[in-house]
């Protein structure tokens, strides 16, 4: 695998052309006709969108700001999305696919990766499937719903020699490279504490694919808890060592029936830090906060969507708000249509890790004590 370090790697491609203004209000995918830069003329990556629901249609829109990369084809179990697709991104017949037919697109030269944006219990068989038919591969997150699905995962996009990524977006976003450089960098000297945590005031839909276990996996950890295992991570540039993990009150019983409505956990690492967070459906917080021996940063809002608005001891960070998804897309892209090998933080061995400590933490929660990771 490539020599290079995961800073420097996203740094590089997260500022770059890849990268496009939003404005404020995240559905408008707009930038000034003015701040476009010159049109890449090269070869594109020629992606098909594996499930067609709301996070798709937010990747959907940012192919316009993609440099190197194109939505070429849809697989949808759904006919009605199928035309309606096809309509607004004149997506050709031959590139449209459903479930049962999805094996054939092996023989389609006009698709190069295959974008799985199931719901979470249905990435281990679409990731195989796509990379059994030798096209490469982004998963979303979280990358399966055990370890041993993800190790599954990929092995067979190592057996099919295909590239396989999980849609880690936050590795390319300036906020997070900058929180990356101050923790791993140890910039207000070690960090101490971390404390992230992400939640939304949900009502709930009782048919909601997230509160089913088998389709979901769990609740808001599975759903929402990755990103601040994700965010513990890299500040530290450790592995955590041992959880802690507490269940919150079921306060609507008739829709959390199989997954958890509240987690709460305390990760400890090698260094002797120790990250707090929770993810909930109970009520509104996206939160980034370290504290080191010689000072602070932090994020607020800070693992969502954005714009993030983020500080250190030093002042107000002053980062351009980017385009996350096709930021992302474009730095995998870039990385395949040159030929290297995918970095391991944006692999599905990353992935894997991020499984490992959720699956620690629905233990802890279960036993009501420590478990060793």
């Amino acid at each position: 695998m490539e020599k290079q370090s995961r800073r420097s790697f996203v740094k590089n491609l997260s500022l770059g052309a890849g990268s496009a203004v939003l404005l404020p209000n995240f559905s408008a995918f707009e930038i000034p006709r003015s701040a476009k830069k010159k049109i890449y003329q090269g070869k594109k990556l020629n992606i098909a969108l594996c499930g067609l629901g709301r996070y798709a249609n937010i990747l959907a829109r940012s192919f316009v700001h993609s440099k190197y990369c194109h939505l070429a084809g849809i697989i949808t179990g759904t006919p009605s999305k199928a035309v309606e697709w096809k309509r607004r991104y004149s997506i050709p017949d031959e590139n449209i696919y459903n479930y049962e037919n999805f094996d054939s697109i092996q023989h389609n030269p006009k698709i190069d990766l295959v974008y799985v944006v199931l719901p979470n219990g249905m990435h281990k068989e679409y990731t195989i499937r796509a990379a059994q038919a030798g096209k490469h591969i982004i998963v979303e997150k979280p990358m399966a719903i055990t370890e041993k699905d993800c190790q599954e995962m990929i092995d067979a996009s190592k057996a099919a020699g295909v590239q396989f990524a999980v849609g880690y977006r936050l590795h390319y976003e300036p906020n997070h490279l900058e929180i990356m450089r101050l923790g791993q960098d140890k910039v207000f000297g070690a960090v101490r504490l971390i404390e992230v945590s992400l939640g939304y005031n949900i009502d709930g839909n009782p048919n909601d694919w997230h509160l089913k276990k088998a389709l979901s996996g769990g609740g808001p950890l599975m759903n929402l808890g990755v990103y601040c295992v994700q965010a513990s991570r890299y500040t530290l540039g450790e592995e955590p060592i041992s959880v802690t993990a507490q269940f919150g009150p079921v306060t609507r019983p008739h829709l959390y029936k199989e997954v958890e409505e509240s987690i709460t956990w305390q990760l400890e690492f090698p260094s002797g830090a120790v990250a707090s967070s929770t993810s909930t459906n109970r009520c509104g917080v996206d939160r980034f906060f370290a504290a080191a021996d010689d000072g602070f940063f932090e994020l607020s809002p800070a693992v969502s969507y954005g714009p993030f608005r983020g500080r250190s001891s030093e002042g107000e960070f002053r980062f351009p708000v980017i385009n996350q998804q096709a930021t992302q897309m474009d730095g995998i892209a870039q990385v395949i249509l040159e030929g290297r090998e995918l970095p391991e933080h944006i692999s599905g061995v990353e992935g894997r890790k991020d499984m490992h400590v959720l699956e620690g933490i629905y233990k802890a929660a279960e036993m009501g004590g420590k478990v060793l990771l």
